[in-house]
């Protein structure tokens, strides 16, 4: 494995450890009106993601950074083409961070009313638009042959990016009923799994005909990337296990099942794209890959030094941290929003 492969591999690491833990705080916050229907009870599901949901954003700054860093190529066309969309992402986690931090500012019930949708909203965009985004990676998109992004906006929306993007959104949402239902006492928690045993079969069937999709409007089918082999078999077979353990109530080995669809789902689109980065739409040659769009050796090798010292530190922590606040949160905690 040379270095352009490892840093192709630790972005694809850093990228679903980020829809791993992001995708429930995503959910979490879409459910928030809806689960919660005094200030108290929205209270304790925004204190079941309060310790967690600013360090869960760490993973996706570490994998943009690493991107600049590893593929300045990718870097420049990515944020430049998807600049918009990316921008409508980035508007929504601010103000999800926002809303977390300014409703407990007010006691009136219309303040809080406000900040709670807002919320919502803050959190249903990055989850519908992450879905859109990565599936354009694979579909390929307007790129010239200066590595250059010659498309628009409406240029990202096609039937198969905005499945993809409906298919994380029930995802993710099935993803945080759980954790709710875990981190919480009822009425919460029976409200969560009522939630759960209905999205989930949604999220089931967007999934597969998402994959189904995935092999009509792009190359998957030519073997012009990776084989995936039985991965997005097992991302499917997760999610189905997910969907039985879910109607036998079995949260937690339900919990494990989304987080396993979520990996597998991710590392299928990984391989499919290997060793490219991004598809060109105009002409396959254009396409960026982990070779035309890296950094010198050198940085790579810089680069992979750091990580080995740093890495470790960052997940210890963060494991140590989930650890921490694994304890649900019951009527009578503390509650900081």
């Amino acid at each position: 494995m040379d270095l352009n492969t490892l840093w192709f591999l630790l972005i694809g690491v850093l990228f679903t450890g980020f829809f791993v833990l992001e995708g429930f705080d995503y959910g979490v916050g879409v459910l928030l009106p809806f689960l919660g229907k005094t200030d108290g009870e929205r209270r304790r599901i925004l204190n079941t993601i309060g310790p967690f949901w600013d360090g869960n954003e760490v993973w996706i700054i570490t994998a943009g950074g690493a991107m600049f860093a590893a593929f300045p190529h990718w870097y420049a066309t990515l944020f430049s083409g998807f600049y918009l969309a990316l921008f409508l992402v980035l508007a929504g986690l601010i103000l999800r961070g926002v809303a977390i931090e300014f409703r407990s500012k007010d006691e009136r019930p219309s303040w809080r009313a406000a900040w709670d949708w807002l919320m919502c909203l803050g959190s249903a965009l990055p989850a519908l638009l992450w879905g859109v985004a990565l599936a354009n990676l694979l579909k390929g998109t307007p790129i010239d042959a200066g590595k250059t992004f010659t498309g628009g906006f409406l240029d990202l929306l096609s039937p198969y990016t905005l499945l993809a993007g409906l298919a994380t959104f029930a995802l993710f949402l099935t993803h945080g009923a759980i954790f709710v239902n875990l981190k919480s006492t009822d009425p919460i928690r029976s409200r969560a799994v009522r939630v759960t045993k209905r999205v989930g079969p949604v999220a089931t069937v967007l999934l597969l005909l998402f994959a189904a999709g995935t092999y009509v409007w792009t190359d998957v089918y030519a073997h012009v990337g990776g084989d995936p082999g039985l991965v997005p078999l097992l991302a499917l077979g997760s999610l189905v296990s997910a969907g039985a353990l879910i109607h036998r109530e079995k949260m937690g080995w339900a919990f494990a099942m989304t987080t396993l669809t979520i990996l597998f789902t991710v590392a299928t689109l990984f391989i499919c794209l290997y060793p490219r980065v991004m598809v060109s739409s105009l002409d396959p040659g254009w396409s960026l890959t982990i070779y035309n769009s890296a950094s010198t050796p050198y940085t790579l090798k810089v680069m992979s030094i750091v990580a080995v010292f740093f890495v470790p530190v960052v997940l210890a922590y963060q494991a140590w941290t989930y650890w921490v606040f694994r304890h649900r949160i019951e009527a009578e905690t503390k509650l900081e929003y």
